[in-house]
């Protein structure tokens, strides 16, 4: 497999006669709860990854945080002060990463979300990620309707944190180009968006940008079909999982969608910089768990490992035992340090002053087609 003899070339080169001693990986995902789509997702990663780097035994330990930030700071804590571990790998939603950011840091243990959370100053210290951010992608979504004559704009997303990151994302993007004439917010378990889906059709938008995630995202799509709305959906990149098509079923069809590039793997041109790692990781998650079982999230969960296994290495390198502070800081020192990484997802280049590194240039265009994803540009 090109994803095993990848990692296998990359121990064989940068770990030098490592300390034996087990590694502990903490893993927090929303395995139940509204956003349990995407933890299923990570799940199929970690299912994936090796139980050994330069000759060190990895132990995987996964705890669901139930879609609740208060539960992700008790998984946090746990794992750090009861299982040792020597890194953390998750969360999925920006809510439940800000709040394990904070403990993370305090204690000095290296953390990679997959979810989109973006940190400034001191509280970026031991936090990283390996989703690009909501404005990178919001920005293509703003191109494509720029591009095809759009002049106006309605908006109806979350009535939470990661809402409200999109929005902003969408008000920056617009500025000068579209005009939002629609704002309306829902949470993410109401039964029913109608009276937001009327308000915002009552302000006869070109397009409509949904900002949510997950299946509850389906909701405003359905609605706005339903109630006659002819106009191009634009969807976040947290709609990508099988069950957003399941439940959206004939009415998501022609949603426009930024994502990362491994979704599409297959009809991606020879001249993208992660095809060959994005089809090698898309054949073993699927040969695991059957055809059309890839999401960005697990691709998002694997590049995360990525990174970390490239602290792991340079912590080896550095001669230091896992299970100790010094540990940990030479982990994050090479994880900032990682230059050039092609994921499955991206291409990652980080410092000090950029805790993502993600080149915008793997993102891609697609839209919801026959009931599968199809590569716009």
């Amino acid at each position: 497999m090109y994803l095993k003899k990848l990692i296998a070339l990359s121990v064989a080169a940068l770990a030098a006669t490592p300390v034996l001693a087990d590694i502990n990986v903490g893993v927090v995902a929303s395995l139940t709860g509204p956003a349990a789509a995407l933890g299923a997702e990570t799940k199929k990663a970690v299912a994936l990854l090796p139980t050994t780097v330069g000759g060190e035994k990895v132990n995987f330990i996964i705890l669901d945080d139930g879609t609740d930030p208060t539960n992700a700071v008790k998984n946090v804590r746990k794992l750090i002060s009861e299982d040792k571990v020597d890194a953390i790998l998750g969360p999925n939603l920006i809510s439940t990463a800000m709040a394990m950011a904070d403990v993370a840091n305090t204690e000095k243990t290296p953390m990679i979300s997959v979810a989109p959370l973006d940190v400034t100053g001191d509280k970026r210290g031991y936090v990283f990620r390996s989703e690009p951010s909501a404005d990178l992608m919001v920005n293509r979504l703003v191109a494509d309707m720029v591009e095809h004559g759009a002049k106006t704009v309605g908006f109806i997303g979350f009535s939470d944190s990661w809402g409200e990151l999109l929005l902003k994302s969408l008000t920056k993007a617009t500025e000068g180009k579209l005009k939002i004439v629609a704002t309306e917010r829902y949470g993410r378990a109401d039964p029913s968006v109608q009276a937001q889906v009327l308000k915002i059709l009552s302000a006869k938008p070109d397009v409509v940008f949904v900002g949510a995630s997950g299946t509850p995202a389906a909701m405003p799509q359905i609605t706005l079909r339903e109630r006659g709305f002819k106009g191009n959906i634009y969807q976040s990149h947290g709609v990508t999982s099988k069950e957003f098509l399941r439940v959206g079923g004939k009415a998501v069809e022609g949603a426009l969608i930024p994502v990362g590039p491994v979704l599409v793997a297959e009809q991606l041109p020879d001249s993208h910089p992660t095809k060959k790692t994005s089809m090698a990781f898309v054949k073993e998650l699927e040969a695991k768990n059957g055809p059309d079982s890839r999401s960005t999230f697990a691709g998002a969960s694997w590049d995360a490992w990525l990174l970390l296994q490239n602290g792991i290495l340079a912590a080896q390198k550095a001669k230091t035992k896992a299970g100790t502070v010094e540990f940990r800081n030479a982990v994050r020192e090479g994880i900032e340090k990682t230059t050039k990484l092609v994921g499955t997802n991206g291409v990652y280049s980080l410092n000090a002053a950029d805790h993502a590194g993600y080149d915008p240039s793997a993102i891609v265009l697609i839209k919801v087609e026959n009931n599968h994803w199809k590569l716009v540009k």
